[in-house]
């Protein structure tokens, strides 16, 4: 479709062509599905429950749970969640129940082990909350040390970059003004038919991050295009396909369906900082991103996609085989997705604090310093840490008392002997308790506290948190 608008116009493509396919294929960690067991004999009332010793929610009556596409296994967490049972079902393996409950006069029945498939369920049904974003934030990090998020994992100071989504080829960027998708659109699920039933959570049309809400029978479903996976030291998730028919209604769509990756941006968000409006330190487009490296600022950085195109275009490919076939057949949504939806953050009634609230004025030295001067200044300031600058004030080092101690005892008297260059830090927008778990990882005691660009803002000290959790 896009090659034919480029090569012959929108016109004469509104002529030719009837439906566009898309088609997505990602971590969509909002997933789950709804299973019915049946009842036991004697019937039981499920209070808890696991799967292969995942805990599964009970949200309903006796005996229907939901399985959580992010709960993690209680024997292998972060190997093992909701998203590898689903997908264990889905591929017709046998899984193990286990469940408890307080007894009743109609459910005496306390404890239960079983082993299922998916043919013992009277309903196996995919029901996600939210998937399917029109476009993702590229994730960097630019603290000293890597991190793990449900963006994968970043490495230290800007050294690699991830990104999640199809770009051109996503279903809601084909058609951002929801024109033909809506509660009842049929579409393609987890390698099925399914629908979707409404707007996703989170939905944020104004800024072009509309999600959806999906149902489908997980029972037809193919392993595929559903399957389990977990990032590491983050947890588990659920990849799953998604594909969406376009109908050409009119030259509008036509031309919205014709998107190229160059024209679709998102930006390049520090992950670094564990805050909910982290920094964003430039803007890229989805052609840049699949070229494998992108450019903030003056450095280049190496790029990798958390989704597969691959699997995104064998989804379009697959659906579009259906509708020829007749195999699958276009749906009007009874209702469009909203488009005036304006996504809020959580109300909070409980102060937070974060590192500027007790940062300190950090007690500097320079590199061409002597040993003897530095330990004089720890004495005169009475401090534990001396943070070591550059002429421009940016961090280089830092030096302790015992580091001084520990020099003496073995008579070394240079600075560069016991000085440590690599240095853990904080920013000053941080919550004070993850700068406190930063230091108790690292068996430390203090944090230099810099900017983006390094420069020292200041310190703060395992002490500075111990007072504040004590008032």
């Amino acid at each position: 479709m896009k090659r034919l608008v480029e090569s012959s116009g929108v016109e004469v493509a509104f002529r030719e062509v009837d439906v566009v396919t898309t088609g997505t294929f990602g971590a969509m960690c909002s997933s789950g599905a709804v299973i019915n067991l049946g009842h036991a004999d004697p019937p039981i009332k499920i209070e808890k429950a696991w799967i292969n010793d995942v805990p599964i929610c009970h949200p309903g009556a006796a005996v229907d749970l939901y399985i959580g596409a992010t709960a993690m296994s209680e024997r292998q967490p972060f190997e093992y969640g909701g998203g590898h049972v689903i997908e264990d079902l889905v591929s017709g393996k046998e899984v193990e129940l286990r469940a408890t409950a307080y007894g009743t006069d109609c459910y005496p029945r306390t404890q239960i082990r079983t082993h299922l498939t998916k043919d013992d369920l009277n309903q196996f049904y995919l029901l996600n909350f939210r998937n399917c974003y029109q476009r993702y934030a590229c994730a960097v990090n630019s603290r000293d040390e890597t991190v793990y998020t449900y963006m994968g994992k970043l490495l230290p100071r800007l050294k690699n970059a991830t990104y999640s989504g199809a770009g051109e080829l996503n279903p809601l960027m084909n058609d951002p003004d929801y024109e033909t998708i809506g509660i009842g659109t049929r579409i393609f699920l987890g390698g099925t038919q399914g629908y979707v039933i409404g707007e996703g959570t989170q939905h944020d049309p104004q800024n072009r991050l509309g999600t959806i809400m999906v149902r489908g029978d997980a029972k037809k479903m193919n392993p595929e295009f559903l399957r389990g996976a977990s990032f590491t030291r983050y947890g588990t998730t659920l990849y799953v396909g998604i594909g969406i028919p376009i109908p050409i209604l009119n030259l509008g769509l036509a031309k919205k369906t014709a998107i190229r990756d160059e024209e679709i941006f998102t930006n390049v968000v520090d992950y670094g900082v564990p805050r909910r409006n982290r920094p964003v330190l430039g803007r890229v487009s989805y052609k840049e991103l699949k070229s494998g490296s992108i450019t903030v600022g003056d450095k280049r950085i190496r790029v990798s996609s958390l989704s597969s195109l691959k699997t995104a275009r064998k989804i379009a490919a697959t659906l579009k085989r259906w509708i020829e076939e007749g195999e699958f057949y276009l749906t009007a949504p009874v209702e469009r997705l909203p488009l005036d939806t304006v996504f809020k953050p959580m109300r909070q009634t409980e102060e937070v604090s974060f590192v500027a609230n007790v940062m300190q004025k950090a007690i500097t030295c320079k590199e061409n310093e002597t040993l003897q001067a530095v330990a004089e200044r720890i004495v005169t300031r009475s401090v534990n840490h001396i943070v070591m600058v550059d002429d421009n004030g940016k961090l280089t080092g830092i030096v302790t008392s015992w580091d001084i101690t520990r020099a003496l005892a073995h008579g070394k008297t240079a600075l560069a002997d016991v000085v440590t260059r690599r240095v853990i830090t904080a920013k000053p927008d941080e919550p004070l308790e993850t700068a406190s778990k930063r230091m108790a990882q690292h068996n430390i005691s203090a944090l230099p506290v810099i900017d983006n660009e390094r420069k020292v803002l200041g310190i703060v000290t395992a002490e500075d948190v111990s007072k504040l959790l004590g008032r």
